[in-house]
């Protein structure tokens, strides 16, 4: 691997890329739908990003602890057994690489728009992803230090179109016209559109609290993935909890900003119904101009995605070759600038493979959230068998405030959105329970056919 090289800079901006994906220019319609309610809907986004800071201290001790590449992998097989570390992730190598094609197809389809009039062709959509693919593949084959240099200009660009989303609280320009059967804009106040009543008692106030916050959760995850880089970065010991602390702080102040703008300009009945939330917020600052500046914008906050997702899942196959149950040739590292080039070609052909199974990849993303909140229980769990077993006390590291309550409260919040994912959609959780079968039986046959090999 490369030497240690990612700086306190280059791992906030790290943090932020994984994070803040499409999820908050689409999610908050969603949640205030499931919401009724504007106090329970800035309820369930200041709470998740309580959770979130929780998870943020949890993982920045882990990381703290145990700072190796493909540390997400590595907490499993060391907390509990290899078999685990490798179908999660697994699970979550797979849904990486496909959601990173389905964010590109969007990126690829804002840009589409300047060439067509109409609906852009797949195969432009296609062509342009596979493009972006190959693009950041050649930035990593030059090394980790370019491109996190890369990333740092790309997550900037994302910050500064949420930050003009912000000061479009001060624009002039005429919104657009109300969705059919949304309330006029206002200030939020009075009863919930069609389908999602405002709570009437305690008990039905927590059940939409608890509905919404699972819709909510989901857009401040990621952060969890920066402790693949633990190998690499300079002084991890104490640079990964600061890295990782000013990366939520910066999420948490852009995601409540963002939100009280979505209502104060568009209004609560508007946004629960709303189309294209960040187009409108953007109309309603430049006018006519903002489509295509927003156009712009968008497709180097997809960019960014893209090249994170790159630069992190390859590390999880190292790990997994490092434990020989992936194949050696995926540590093999170039000479030079020390890139694991096997499994950045093979994560990177699996981002354009997934573009032709489209439709089934969707699915199994879908599918797969209930083993996400599993995989957050599980891997947050393992600090207090790190702490257990005094690992990495025998050197300068970060322990948490608030032990064991912080961690235990994260673990606890999700052990409910889990809950919450397994009731309101048992057939997705059902689903990934099979392709966690699946993948559990995978490793032993792999596992036994290295030994063979050996």
């Amino acid at each position: 691997m490369s030497k240690r090289q990612l700086n306190l800079f280059d791992l906030s901006m790290i943090v932020v890329s994984l994070v803040i994906g499409m999820g908050i220019f689409r999610t908050p319609v969603d949640a205030a739908a499931r919401a009724g309610t504007p106090g329970i809907f800035f309820g369930a986004w200041a709470l998740g990003g309580v959770i979130a800071l929780c998870g943020a201290l949890t993982y920045a001790e882990i990381g703290s602890r145990y700072p190796v590449t493909g540390a997400y992998y590595k907490i499993f097989s060391l907390g509990y057994h290899p078999s685990l570390a490798f179908s999660i992730n697994c699970i979550e190598l797979v849904s990486n690489a496909g959601s990173t094609a389905l964010v590109g197809v969007v990126g690829a389809e804002y840009i589409g728009h300047f060439f067509y009039s109409g609906p852009v062709p797949p195969i432009f959509r296609g062509g342009v992803t596979a493009a972006a693919v190959g693009v950041f593949y050649i930035v990593n084959l030059m090394g980790l230090k370019m491109s996190s240099r890369v990333q740092n200009i790309l997550t900037l660009i994302k910050i500064l179109l949420i930050v003009l989303l912000l000061v479009s609280v001060f624009g002039t320009h005429p919104l657009a016209a109300p969705a059919p059967g949304a309330g006029a804009t206002g200030n939020g106040a009075g009863s919930a559109t069609a389908g999602s009543a405002a709570p009437g008692g305690l008990i039905d106030f927590f059940r939409a609290l608890g509905f919404t916050l699972v819709a909510v959760s989901f857009s401040y995850g990621g952060y969890q993935q920066t402790i693949n880089f633990g190998g690499e970065i300079k002084n991890a010991g104490r640079t990964t909890p600061r890295g990782i602390g000013i990366g939520i702080a910066i999420i948490i102040t852009l995601y409540l900003s963002l939100n009280f703008v979505y209502v104060k300009v568009l209004g609560f009945h508007n946004l629960q119904t709303a189309d294209s939330i960040a187009a409108q917020l953007m109309g309603h600052l430049f006018g006519p101009a903002g489509d295509a500046i927003l156009r712009c914008l968008m497709f180097f906050s997809v960019l960014a995605y893209v090249n994170v997702s790159v630069m992190s899942n390859p590390r999880v196959m190292y790990a997994m070759s490092d434990e020989k149950i992936l194949p050696a040739i995926f540590k093999k590292t170039t000479p030079r600038h020390g890139v694991i080039i096997w499994s950045l070609t093979a994560f990177s052909s699996a981002i354009v493979l997934t573009l032709v199974f489209t439709s089934a990849v969707e699915r199994m993303i879908d599918y797969t959230i209930f083993l996400d909140s599993i995989a957050f229980v599980f891997s947050a769990s393992s600090l207090f068998i790190l702490r257990r077993r005094k690992t990495g006390e025998d050197r300068d590291i970060y322990r948490m405030k608030g032990y064991p309550w912080i961690p235990g409260f994260f673990i606890l919040a999700y052990l409910s959105v889990t809950i919450s994912v397994a009731v309101s959609d048992p057939r997705s959780a059902l689903y990934c329970v099979y392709i966690f079968a699946i993948f559990f039986i995978l490793f032993f046959i792999l596992r036994g056919l290295n030994k063979s090999t050996s």
